[in-house]
Parts: structure tokens; sequence; C-alpha cells
């Protein structure tokens, strides 16, 4: 039984995660996840993907922990036949940078449990929108004897500053959507469903041009790890090359001269 499915309506993907009973994220769910992305990625009809859960109080639940338990038994035979060279990167973690610097924005609608590599999804996701609820978010890894490794230690710090990351990881704790947001780990909670809030969200990006967000993308993400100069060098370039090459810019300035002064309000 396939766990993604796809459903494409006015430029935007809602893929839904579906591995019953628990929820968990395995090497299937990876595998089908980097195949729609594919899809979607040469779909230019589509300008935002939304990812959430479809088992009932579930975004991911975490990534199964007997899998893992299979690559431990794999990485010790090797390393017992003399084989300990450097791992290769897990197909998870390639998948997760890839939705980090996808030029489409994504969106988490987390709809129930986000820990683990569920959470380490949500942190690759550009906006993470969380529905209120008991359940947890976070990163439990240290409670089993081991740690984030597709992606949690470096974006968690990232997002939400080297001190309480560290709290976070370290004790494994997990906090209840309220509290993640106060935290930083999640941009909002929606008091309703989620999913409406998401879709609120993405029908706003898909009204802007996809160029811009691309750009926007490639400038912010990377912005904290390259030198000021460099990063100033990229922006006039890609704002330069934007105006002269893009028509969907020259569409909605142009709207704009022509309906007033509401920046916030172009209509095409």
């Amino acid at each position: 039984m396939p766990q993604i499915t796809t459903d494409i309506q006015d430029r935007i993907a809602l893929v839904t995660i579906t591995n019953p009973p628990r929820g968990y994220m395995n090497n299937e769910t990876v595998q089908e996840l980097i195949a729609a992305q594919k899809d979607l990625d040469a779909n230019d009809d589509v300008r935002v993907v939304v990812f959430t859960g479809g088992v009932p109080g579930v975004f991911i639940r975490h990534y199964d922990v007997g899998e893992i338990r299979v690559y431990q038994d794999i990485a010790r035979k090797a390393a017992a036949e003399g084989n300990t060279g450097p791992a290769p990167e897990p197909a998870v973690q390639a998948f997760y940078n890839v939705i980090d610097m996808w030029r489409k924005p994504s969106i988490a609608a987390v709809n129930g449990f986000c820990q683990g590599g569920g959470f380490e999804f949500a942190l690759a996701c550009d906006i993470r929108v969380a529905e209120d609820g008991d359940y947890q978010i976070g990163l439990p890894e240290s409670n089993i004897g081991i740690f984030p490794g597709a992606g949690g230690t470096q974006r968690l710090t990232r997002h939400i500053g080297v001190s309480r990351a560290l709290e976070l990881i370290l004790r494994g704790r997990t906090v209840k959507p309220k509290e993640a947001a106060e935290i930083g780990m999640i941009h909002e909670v929606s008091p309703g469903k989620v999913l409406d809030r998401a879709m609120e969200i993405a029908h706003d990006l898909a009204s802007k041009t996809p160029a811009s967000l691309e750009i926007i993308k490639d400038l912010v993400k990377p912005a904290p790890y390259r030198p000021l100069h460099e990063g100033l060098k990229m922006e006039y370039e890609g704002f330069a090359a934007l105006i002269r090459d893009d028509e969907g810019s020259k569409q909605l300035m142009d709207a704009f001269l022509a309906q007033g002064e509401d920046i916030n309000k172009v209509d095409v």
C-alpha cells in the first residue's frame, strides 16, 4: 500500500504521508517521498508544496527504530570484517537536504506527533505550522542512546540557537505545540485545523512569482554561513537578473503602478 498520496489544486500540491498504524517513517516512506518530489519539481504548474500526516494524530511519529537497529547490525558486521570507511550519506538526509534547498517553497502542516526523523523533515521545510493539541514535537533520540542523524543537530541549532538546541537535544526533551512556537521550533500554532492555515499560507505564496521566491530562498537560507560581501553581491546580481528576465515581476509592478499605493494588494 502506498504511503504517499499527492493532490494538486490551484498551483498547490498537498502531499499526505500515511504509514499506519503508528505513522513511522521508514526507507519505503523516504523512497516514495523522493519520487514524489521529483515529479512535483518537474511540474511547473505546482508552485508550493504542503506536507501533512495521514494517520490520525500523527505528522510523522519518528523514524522506525527497528529499521535503525537493522542498519546498526549491518554497520557492526562490516566493522568486524574490517570495513570502517566513511559512512555514506543516508537517503533520508539527502532527501531532507533537497527539500531544504528546493526551489519550490514547502510547508509542514504538523497535525500530530512530530518527533525524531519526522521533526527533522519539518525542520527542512521552509514554514512549519502546527495544530494545537496534546502531542509532542522535538528530537527525543538521546532517550534511546542515539542522536538526531538526519540534520536535526544542525537545523534546530540554526533555528533556535546553540544554548536552547543543546538543552533539548541532550535531554531528548520534546514539547507541545505552543511551547514549540514560543521556542521558535515552529512558526505558529493554528487554533483550528492546521491544514486550513497551511493552505492559506500556500495560496499566499502561490500568488507570487516563482522566480522571486526561488531567488529569495537561494539568498536567505545560506545567508548566515557566507560572508556578508558575498551575500550582498549575490543579492544585487540576482535582483538585476530577475528584473531583466522575469515577465511575472514586470506584470506585478505594472499592476501596482496602475492600481495605486497598496503594495500588499496587487491584482493581475
